[in-house]
């Protein structure tokens, strides 16, 4: 009987369940939308009950489709979008609110309001900085504005986690509180010194202890799912062996294992991590230091930039402007224009991430005229997620001192060829993309079958990668900075622009 691994991704817009094999194929996919919700300006929230039974629901989809039974699968690994947080009653087992997504910026005020020396406490223990797309500050606003939040957590009855905890927490008929240390991390909560939940960080964001869950490694058997979560007739208790951040589930799935390899991830957002081994790498230059995994009793570092919008712009071109109707549109209509008109997109709807960190800037076109078409925008548009991810390479090589050669790519984007030439050429290297693309949900399925043995080691692992297509500059150095020159004016001209409107 052959014997698979099922992964849940659970991101920002859907949730998806896959089943991979041996040879890392993925045999079968299920993916379900789930609604997001922007009760005010700068607000992004999910119900988090409406993710889990949308990702129940592509967890038992994909095992019908593919005709695989319960006991077929070796172990669930989980990967999920990280620091939206999730705070529910222990007794009901339900949210006491929406889950408050990474995207939300309400908590930018609190955040502005910490002094230097709490900024400095908090990047020096955390490796990250004090701002609204990371967890404290949206559970510290739980608790402060939802009516009996802190008498419940006094009581001992609140529980926190991120979606991952969440998922584990439903899997397993509420037996198993637990996390990992990649998700723990992103929440402000976490030193990266001791790998553990840090005193002075809950004191500061008022936020009691009782309320955490335990952190884990990324790859171990954390318990087995209830009996009947797939059907009454199949009792099958799997096992549950691995929970890692998409990020980094991305990072090693594309099997950037050894220090200095890089990649992008092009979600709803765009994420470059590059492995920096058993270095914390704190940066200059506007950057993360983040885990990159832990493992076999090793946790690994990584260099981060976050780019908020990606995905969600052309999204955002086919649901609001609807100047396309899907996403594949884009790459024929950016080839349509090959004049020299100089539009710029910058899409911080929901602010500026890695390097800038403004979460008041707001979305701009810039470079307008009478022949602007549609063909522009689009165009543009696209440019913009590569801009914004050449800000993170740039920030990146600047802090390790070395130009980038090249870097791996994945996720729904890089499929489009016009989008990966035009990284190739903005940032001067070669732009790898794997015949396998699903390297967040790999990630995770590597890391669930190393627990239980499914496969060896990397070593093993590393024969299932294999190279679909590459793209060079086709463009010099010269002609690559002109054309940054030009978006960096664009997106330093919408710093503050929220601010600005609130202070006249």
């Amino acid at each position: 009987m052959e014997k698979y691994i099922l992964t849940l991704d659970e991101g920002t817009t859907s949730a998806r369940s896959l089943i991979t094999n041996k040879q890392g194929d993925i045999i079968a996919v299920e993916q379900s939308e789930f609604t997001q919700y922007f009760p005010k300006e700068g607000w992004v929230e999910h119900d988090a009950v409406e993710i889990w039974n949308t990702q129940r629901t592509t967890l038992v989809s994909v095992l019908n489709k593919s005709k695989i039974k319960g006991n077929q699968i070796e172990a669930i690994g989980i990967t999920n979008q990280r620091e939206t947080v999730v705070l529910w009653n222990s007794e009901t087992g339900l949210p006491i609110y929406n889950a408050i997504v990474w995207q939300d910026q309400r908590t930018a005020k609190l955040c502005e309001q910490m002094t230097q020396e709490q900024v400095d406490m908090v990047r020096n223990k955390t490796g990250l900085i004090i701002n609204p797309y990371f967890s404290a500050t949206k559970v510290q606003w739980i608790l402060d504005n939802v009516q009996g939040a802190r008498q419940l957590a006094e009581e001992g009855k609140l529980k926190f986690g991120t979606i991952n905890t969440w998922l584990i927490y439903r899997l397993t008929g509420g037996e198993k509180f637990i996390t990992d240390h990649t998700n723990a991390q992103r929440t402000l909560l976490y030193n990266i010194h001791t790998n553990d939940w840090d005193e002075e960080l809950l004191q500061l964001f008022n936020i009691p202890k009782n309320i955490l869950p335990e952190i884990k490694s990324c790859s171990e058997v954390y318990g087995e799912t209830f009996a009947g979560l797939i059907s009454k007739a199949d009792n099958t208790r799997i096992k549950i062996a691995s929970s890692i951040g998409d990020q980094q589930s991305a990072l090693f799935g594309q099997l950037c294992t050894k220090q200095g390899e890089a990649k992008i991830t092009y979600g709803t957002g765009a994420f470059i991590l590059m492995n920096t081994g058993a270095s914390k790498i704190f940066s200059e230059h506007g950057l993360l230091t983040t885990i990159a995994a832990a493992y076999n009793g090793e946790i690994t570092y990584a260099l981060e930039g976050s780019v908020m919008i990606a995905g969600a712009a052309i999204q955002w071109l086919r649901d609001n402007l609807r100047l396309v109707y899907n996403a594949t549109e884009t790459e024929w209509y950016a080839g349509q224009v090959s004049d020299d008109r100089r539009v710029y997109v910058v899409p911080s709807f929901t602010g500026l991430g890695s390097p800038y960190w403004d979460s008041y800037s707001r979305g701009a076109i810039f470079g307008l005229d009478r022949g602007t078409k549609r063909e522009h925008i689009v165009r543009a548009t696209l440019e913009a997620i590569a801009y914004q991810a050449n800000d993170v390479i740039s920030a990146m090589s600047k802090d390790i001192k070395k130009p980038f050669l090249h870097i791996k790519v994945d996720g729904g984007a890089c499929r489009n060829k016009f989008l990966m030439q035009f990284q190739a050429n903005i940032s001067q290297g070669e732009v790898i993309k794997p015949t396998n693309i699903e390297t967040t949900a790999m990630g995770a399925a590597y890391m669930a079958g190393l627990a239980v043995k499914y496969w060896k080691d990397v070593e093993e692992i590393k024969q299932n990668y294999a190279v679909d297509m590459s793209w060079k500059p086709q463009i010099k150095k010269e002609e690559a900075k002109n054309l940054i020159q030009g978006w960096t004016s664009a997106v330093t001209r919408t710093f503050g622009w929220v601010k600005e409107l609130e202070t006249k």
